[in-house]
């Protein structure tokens, strides 16, 4: 038997080590999951004053005024990804998000662009129809340099690889064209990719500003947006859904190299499927049971597991009720006759429907939802629909939130993303594996933590937010935290570092003003001997492991000299945690001229 971790698991399990998310009401993932397990709704209901647009029908009856609000669709920080503001103008807003919440998903991973030796997958869906909304550029003769700069800036096709090429990466490059289903159909190819061995690791997501932003929409009868703005899923009196902006980015590897890279795992993916109704369809745009049906029974092939061991579902739930019957019924024929129960559930009711990143936002909620072991309650859902037949299905809707306590003994999740023009897509995700017991931490062992930002202010924030999340989590180990800042996050200009022996003198020195104590900042950072370290191919190597020699590491690593982080953790114990992703600073970009 090879004691080689990549044995111990399924060759065909990807796992999810790191996650971004924007979404109405919720700038992170956190204050995301925080809005779910508080049953919270982020659709706005707009004012007249608020809506900039649709002057000829807001006094319409059938006009209503809600909208899911992206707060920061119109703002981007791109001196981060050495853009210049120019060109950051030109840029699509679903460019400027995918390119920032890639990089937050990459580093909340514990991954520095710089340091990667990897070919990285990116996958992405958008609206083409964002673009042209936006602006289209002008009709030029000519398609020298400048005209083909400005068109790579504003082309939905080349969000992606704008994302590998201001990030500093290499790998494949895909953006998806498949409408509501479109992130499920990125995170599927991305998988593929992985499993193929074309990638090493993949980011896969997708980005929706809905523009002119924010605006509401005209109800109509038996269509899919909601008469009153609130979207009612499986509800006798849902009407439909509200329309909302978003990104989400996911950071997928196969499960035995993550373990074996100690990294952090949110979820796994067991199986995913993608088929589309095409000719079988009852109605184009309409979702075809027998076809839906067969592409949920085929993710669970994939994924080598029984219904019976899959306990919650997260639907695509529009809150109309042809559609939720539709969708119970699909997934009851795939789920067959069974003892267990599953629960049933569906975001739009908290977040209404994001179209390309809608399925996002369900993968999010199912991947926490494992990661947490909690379910949330499905809001706005007062009056099951008795059309459903709740009782004769696998399914139990899932109107109160509680602990994930599963009759299979596991965890996993289904979940279903359906678009128009007869897309069917679904996810198999399943709880992370058990991490390996390791030794306690030593007990006064001197650690050196580093932070960098582009300028004084962002590492102060940088400081804060580190802070923030030590005093928030007590299960943050010491070493875990020091070997992903020092190595999963980029370099900058602006340097701090503290050499510390616990977490408390951690937050201690985050803590302080100034540079004193066990701390050192790129501003007051004493002068060190460059003869006094020995060096590698990657920069300098402390003379010791002892709180002296950390100490003049820092002190030549805050004014500019390259260290050997590899070398430094050698032989250590550290994890890949997820901490504060780059506080960027966005402003306002919005294209005037061309």
């Amino acid at each position: 038997m090879t004691d080689s971790p990549e044995q111990e698991y399924d060759p065909g399990d990807v796992a999810v080590i790191g996650m971004s998310l924007r979404a109405p009401g919720a700038r992170t993932k956190e204050e995301f999951w925080d809005n779910l397990v508080h049953g919270r709704e982020s659709v706005s209901f707009l004012t007249k004053d608020d809506i900039h647009v649709d002057e000829t029908l807001i006094h319409s009856p059938f006009y209503v005024r809600a909208c899911g609000v992206l707060d920061t669709y119109d703002k981007f920080d791109p001196s981060v990804f050495g853009i210049s503001d120019r060109m950051a103008a030109r840029m699509t807003p679903e460019n400027r998000l995918y390119l920032e919440s890639a990089w937050e998903s990459l580093e909340d991973g514990g991954y520095d662009p710089d340091r990667l030796k990897a070919e990285v997958g990116m996958y992405g869906a958008n609206n083409p129809q964002t673009a042209a909304q936006y602006s289209s550029p002008p009709d030029r003769v000519s398609v020298g340099p400048e005209a083909i700069e400005a068109s790579l800036a504003w082309s939905p096709d080349t969000m992606t690889s704008n994302a590998l090429y201001y990030m500093g990466l290499t790998g494949e490059a895909v953006t998806v064209a498949a409408v509501c289903a479109g992130f499920h159909y990125a995170v599927h190819l991305a998988c593929q990719s992985l499993l193929l061995g074309q990638s090493d690791m993949a980011i896969a997501g997708g980005a929706l500003v809905r523009l002119p932003h924010p605006r509401g929409h005209l109800w109509e009868e038996n269509r899919i947006l909601s008469r009153d703005g609130h979207c009612r899923p499986f509800d006798a009196n849902g009407t439909g859904t509200a329309l909302s902006s978003g990104v989400v980015t996911v950071l997928l590897k196969p499960l035995g190299r993550a373990v074996a890279d100690r990294d952090h795992v949110y979820a796994v993916v067991r199986g995913s499927a993608v088929n589309n109704n095409g000719v079988s369809a009852m109605a184009y745009g309409l979702a075809q049971p027998e076809r839906l049906s067969a592409c949920i029974a085929a993710a669970m092939e994939v994924g080598g597991v029984t219904p019976d061991t899959v306990s919650m579902y997260e639907a695509n739930g529009l809150g109309l009720p042809m559609t939720d019957e539709l969708e119970v019924h699909a997934a009851t024929m795939a789920f067959g006759k069974q003892t267990a129960t599953t629960s049933i559930g569906g975001v739009k009711g908290n977040v209404g429907h994001g179209g390309v990143v809608s399925g996002g936002f369900g993968a999010v909620k199912a991947a926490l939802a494992l990661y947490h072991r909690t379910l949330p309650a499905t809001i706005n859902l007062t009056e099951v629909n008795p059309d459903l037949d709740f009782p004769s299905t696998p399914f139990v809707p899932q109107l109160e939130g509680a602990r994930w306590e599963p009759e299979a003994g596991i965890r996993r999740a289904g979940v279903t993303s359906i678009g128009g023009g007869g897309y069917n897509a679904h996810l198999l995700l399943e709880e992370a594996p058990t991490p390996a017991e390791r030794a306690p931490e030593e007990a006064g062992r001197p650690w050196l933590a580093t932070l960098s930002a582009m300028d004084d202010d962002a590492l102060a924030r940088q400081r804060t937010r580190l802070r923030e999340r030590l005093e928030a989590d007590p299960g943050l180990r010491l070493d875990d935290v020091c070997f992903t800042l020092n190595l999963g996050r980029k370099v900058m200009a602006r340097r701090w570092a503290a050499v510390v022996r616990s977490r408390e003198e951690l937050i201690a020195a985050l803590s302080e003003d100034g540079a004193r104590g066990p701390a050192t900042s790129t501003a007051a950072a004493p002068r060190t001997d460059p003869d006094a370290f020995s060096r590698t191919g990657e920069g300098i190597v402390p003379a010791g492991r002892d709180t002296g020699a950390l100490a003049e590491l820092a002190a030549a690593w805050v004014t500019g000299r390259q260290v050997d982080f590899d070398a430094l953790h050698l032989g250590a114990a550290g994890r890949r945690v997820p901490l504060p992703t780059y506080p960027f600073q966005p402003r306002r970009f919005w294209r005037t001229d061309w």
